[in-house]
């Protein structure tokens, strides 16, 4: 008997800060997508492929929906989701379990207007200390739209995210992979460093400074084993740079660091980066420079 193989996209959308991003690296098994703390930390769309035997699922990992002052950078995030949308068969609402915020209710409004089959992923299972308390919870959400599917997860520990895979290549359409096998995103390992150069910069960071910044590699070596990057940490004002650098460039050396571990990690080879910080005045604002830096 041949085993029917199915494969597709699928859009994971949500208000910010509901763990798309460690959900999207949890599922494929790699560190792809840049997570902190802060919401809005994803900016642009990220391709993320796991494939099975039987079946191949093409995350898509999205900016949070929200209403923003429209600024280039703003408009290009919701050019993401859209653009998501259009390309997926599957659409996947990410929650964070025990909350459903006036966010939720706008992510969802906006993934019905697709038409698309809507699955929940309940996000954060793993924090919440009164499992009991789920019950009722789920109740209430699932009343409030018919989803295909109803995931409990805990991408933080991977806690049911195999399962959640599982269930939601039974819901993809026949057809054969869209992707080779071994295919882990569609992005470069020049666009994967940058990100993860972002990542420390959104961990590392007070509250407004890191989404005044933006990173662009300049120089990506490969030598065998070793990649050779060098990188701008793009900010708007003077006082930002100071900031990045901090006293005695203490600040900038922590973030190159843990930047480097992290990339090495994903690359599976050594790196030696090097950073620079400088302004470039409203860069948030400027079509010319987020296609510099590879906004799609």
């Amino acid at each position: 008997m041949t085993t029917l193989f199915r494969s597709g996209h699928v859009a994971l959308v949500g208000r910010p800060n509901v763990g798309k991003s460690s959900l999207l690296n949890a599922f494929v098994g790699a560190h792809l997508g840049a997570v902190s703390a802060k919401p809005h930390t994803t900016r642009q769309r990220l391709l993320g492929v796991r494939s099975f035997d039987d079946g191949q699922i093409a995350f898509l990992d999205t900016p949070g929906m929200q209403q923003r002052r429209p600024t280039a950078v703003h408009k290009a995030m919701d050019r993401a989701v859209e653009q998501a949308f259009a390309a997926v068969d599957l659409v996947v609402l990410v929650v964070e379990a025990g909350q459903w915020k006036r966010g939720d209710d706008d992510a969802l409004a906006r993934a019905r207007q697709t038409g698309l089959p809507i699955a929940l992923a309940v996000n954060k299972i793993d924090l919440v200390k009164d499992k009991p308390q789920l019950l009722p919870y789920l109740d209430r959400i699932g009343k409030r739209h018919d989803f295909v599917a109803v995931l409990l997860v805990g991408a933080r520990k991977e806690q049911g995210t195999e399962e959640a895979c599982r269930r939601l290549v039974a819901l993809l359409p026949e057809r054969e992979a869209l992707y080779e096998p071994d295919t882990l995103t569609d992005r470069s390992e020049r666009h994967l460093a940058a990100e993860l150069v972002r990542e420390q910069l959104m961990r590392q960071l007070g509250e407004e400074v890191p989404y005044a910044c933006a990173v662009e590699v300049e120089q990506f070596v490969v030598e065998g084993a070793r990649r050779r990057i060098a990188a701008i940490i793009w900010v708007e004002r003077d006082g930002q740079k100071a900031i990045v650098i901090g006293e005695g460039g203490e600040r900038i050396k922590r973030i190159g660091t843990k930047a480097r571990e992290e990339i090495e990690r994903l690359l599976e080879g050594s790196v030696h980066l090097e950073l620079w910080v400088k302004v470039r005045p409203d860069w948030s604002d400027s079509e010319r420079a987020l296609r510099r830096l590879g906004f799609d």
